[in-house]
């Protein structure tokens, strides 16, 4: 069995559902090399890209120094480096945003929304890779991306999942379907699918990244 190294910690809880998945799924040789997420987000928001790059390299080389086959970044805001860190890797490294895109494809989908943090949802990393598959993918109304953004660092962050907050996102979900005529709503963000622990919302589907990150990691070491 090949060893899967995990980037955690960015957050904690999230990391612990890639754990439970994997182990859920059968795959048990696992390595997890947890990081400090305030020290990312302080990176990313003086724009650091060059720091944010340096971090997870030599969270990554750790992995593979603990003898992972294949390593996952286990967040979807650290992707903004991760063709970088993926360059200077000396194990093969599986994309969230890669996986996501795949399945959103597959799904006979071509114009999803998203919701994660400020850094994602403004991001280039996700509309980059998505329209290399013929796909567009839209972040919610200014005032609506700031209320995620907000709740993700203040809350989902500090693993505070409150009912009002769930509300608060499908409400911005809605408004995402009926203003932006999105197919769908990627949680691009490893902690929403533990606020929003169903696959849908009203017929909508919420694709879970975590999930879709898991199956194509578990993917990966099979055609190792």
């Amino acid at each position: 069995m090949k060893t899967i190294g995990i980037v955690g910690g960015i957050g904690p809880e999230s990391t612990i559902d890639y754990y439970r998945l994997l182990i859920a799924a059968g795959h048990t040789q696992i390595v997890i090399n947890s990081v400090a997420v305030q020290a990312l987000l302080g990176m990313m928001m003086k724009g650091d890209a060059t720091g944010v790059a340096n971090y997870l390299s030599a969270a990554v080389s750790r992995l593979a120094d603990a003898g992972a086959d294949v390593g996952i970044i286990a967040a979807n805001t650290p992707h903004i480096a991760f063709d970088e860190v993926q360059s200077r890797s000396r194990i093969p490294l599986v994309s969230i945003i890669e996986a996501a895109a795949e399945h959103v494809r597959n799904a006979g989908m071509t114009r999803v929304g998203l919701l994660g943090t400020r850094f994602t949802m403004e991001g280039s990393f996700y509309p980059t890779v998505f329209a290399k598959h013929g796909l567009s993918v839209v972040p919610p109304a200014a005032a609506d991306l700031d209320y995620v953004h907000d709740k993700y660092v203040g809350e989902f962050l500090r693993n505070e999942f409150l009912p009002e907050t769930r509300d608060g996102v499908l409400r911005v979900i809605d408004r995402m379907r009926r203003d932006l005529g999105v197919e769908a709503v990627i949680l691009g963000g490893t902690e929403l699918p533990i606020l929003l622990r169903s696959e849908e919302h009203d017929g909508l589907p919420l694709l879970d990244t975590t999930k879709i990150h898991v199956t194509a990691v578990l993917a990966a070491v099979r055609d190792q």
